[in-house]
């Protein structure tokens, strides 16, 4: 089953990636559009790592809330990477449009941990849903330790 949910948000990555591009009319469209929805991403993500960590308790109904908003917007993000928006004075370092292979990955590594902590808060088993936070979140800051000032 794991395996389904990897390739499902991979192919809407690559979906994703190719289709919502040309939807941008100017570079800093696409630049809010990348900025707002991974902004979103982070109230909700962070809400799951609020009872992760205990500071909040776990609540199974509201962290799989939660994540069903972070899987929805998890893919929009990458769109709004086009090679047109690096000349938009943004956070994102340089490298994402000369080390491509690399920040793809990174997105790809992000959607893989995301898909995992998905279903580990569909079983509402609290151990899983630390276990696999942790290795989102990592995921999370490969990107922001590399690819953003």
């Amino acid at each position: 089953m794991k395996n389904r949910y990897t390739i499902a948000a991979l192919a809407a990555l690559m979906l994703a990636t190719s289709t919502a591009q040309a939807q941008f009319q100017r570079p800093d469209d696409a630049v809010k559009y990348r900025q707002g929805a991974l902004f979103v991403m982070g109230q909700h993500f962070g809400r799951v790592g609020a009872m992760a960590s205990g500071r909040v308790p776990f609540d199974a109904q509201v962290a799989q809330q939660n994540m069903d908003v972070v899987m929805a917007l998890s893919t929009l993000p990458w769109a709004g990477f086009g090679p047109e928006t690096q000349s938009v004075n943004s956070r994102a370092k340089p490298n994402v449009w000369t080390d491509r292979a690399a920040f793809d990955e990174a997105g790809r590594n992000t959607l893989v941990a995301l898909a995992a902590l998905n279903e580990a808060t569909r079983t509402g088993n609290l151990e899983a849903v630390r276990r696999t936070f942790g290795a989102a979140a990592a995921t999370c800051k490969v990107c922001h330790d590399n690819f953003r000032n």
